[in-house]
């Protein structure tokens, strides 16, 4: 079977700080033009999953160009984004996250440890970032809200900005459809039909982030940087950057690259469930912010996509052979994702609750 060759394995989620240094410029981040999966028929879409293979084998990194969702929607959600993060305090905090029973709102400064993914290793800092979560906006009495599912309704919107719920709402619908997309590329890159992902995303968490990064100092803490250096948790990040630049990546050498914005694209990383659904075949690697060069603030916008809450996880079958037994016990994406949220933040999230 000619995937399962030269099989590298999914690397276990690193417990130790990793102490910062300083990133080569960028080598190995390939641009993938979705345009043929759009114009260019079967052939076309072919070519695309095969570039998606390479990257996702290599780096578990690549951007996308030509995604056709809106410049006009891309730019009012970082407008959005400004004007959130300029509300007063007081108004941010009336509606933080753990005030949600799915952990929807706002998250301040020094709310997450993502360096060592987990929060009781004492020697890692905080992140220095501040962000605001929504999830798919659903009636209180659909089962998934009303299971308190995380990303499913109960969502918190600020006050003094009218406009902001529609926008929020509106990019988050744009990133499903394009995230539907990439599945379905993902799907044949891993020579499987295109709709092989398709009942597992039927109604799929999606968790749409806007985060605020502070120029950094000096003075900052050791070793304390916007984002440490993590993996995602989920299926794949669809990531908007502004231009102040900061989004550095780990590729399969060990070295840090700088993820140089590029007008027009997103940025596309792979998380650990799909690591662990494709028994280790692609990569999810590690990746980090540090905000120290542009001397402003830097904004991003991330949308977490992943498959609905209890969809059963195993092995991928093209990813699975006799030479190549499967690396990963199974679970539901729930459960996947209630451990990482409690490595992060130090409290453990399940269905229905927060403790």
């Amino acid at each position: 079977m000619e995937l399962a060759k030269n099989l590298t394995f999914f690397e276990p989620v690193e417990t130790v700080m990793i102490i910062y240094t300083p990133p080569h410029p960028p080598t190995s981040i390939p641009v993938v033009d979705l345009d043929p999966s759009f114009s260019g028929g079967p052939d076309g879409r072919s070519e695309v999953a095969q570039a998606i293979h390479r990257a996702c084998r290599e780096t578990g990194f690549f951007y996308v160009k030509n995604h056709r969702v809106p410049d006009v929607l891309i730019a009012g959600q970082f407008k959005a984004a400004r004007q959130f993060f300029d509300l007063p305090l007081d108004d941010k905090l009336s509606i933080h996250m753990k005030n949600s029973p799915t952990t929807g709102g706002y998250e301040p400064i020094g709310g997450q440890i993502l360096d060592s993914q987990d929060a009781n290793a004492e020697v890692a800092p905080p992140d220095l970032k501040e962000s605001f979560y929504c999830g798919l906006e659903l009636p209180p009495d659909h089962p998934f809200a009303a299971q308190k599912m995380r990303s499913f309704g109960h969502n918190q919107w600020p006050p003094g900005l009218p406009e902001f719920r529609l926008q929020m709402i509106a990019y988050h619908a744009a990133m499903r459809e394009l995230g539907d997309r990439l599945m379905s590329l993902l799907a044949m890159s891993l020579e499987l039909p295109d709709d092989w992902f398709a009942p597992f995303f039927d109604l799929a968490v999606g968790t749409l982030r806007i985060i605020k990064y502070p120029p950094q100092t000096r003075d900052d803490v050791f070793n304390q940087i916007g984002a440490g250096a993590h993996t995602d948790w989920g299926g794949i990040t669809i990531l908007a950057q502004d231009d102040a630049g900061g989004l550095e990546v780990r590729n399969i050498a060990g070295e840090w690259l700088e993820a140089t914005p590029i007008p027009g694209t997103y940025v596309i990383n792979l998380g650990d469930l799909m690591a662990r659904w494709t028994n280790g075949i692609y990569n999810s690697n590690m990746h980090r912010v540090k905000n120290n060069r542009s001397g402003r603030d830097r904004y991003s916008i991330p949308f977490f996509y992943g498959p609905r809450p209890d969809a059963f996880i195993q092995p991928i079958p093209t990813c699975v052979d006799a030479a190549h037994p499967r690396v990963f016990a199974d679970c539901t994406a729930s459960e996947h994702m209630a451990e990482m949220f409690r490595r992060s933040y130090g409290y453990a999230y399940r269905e229905g609750a927060i403790a």
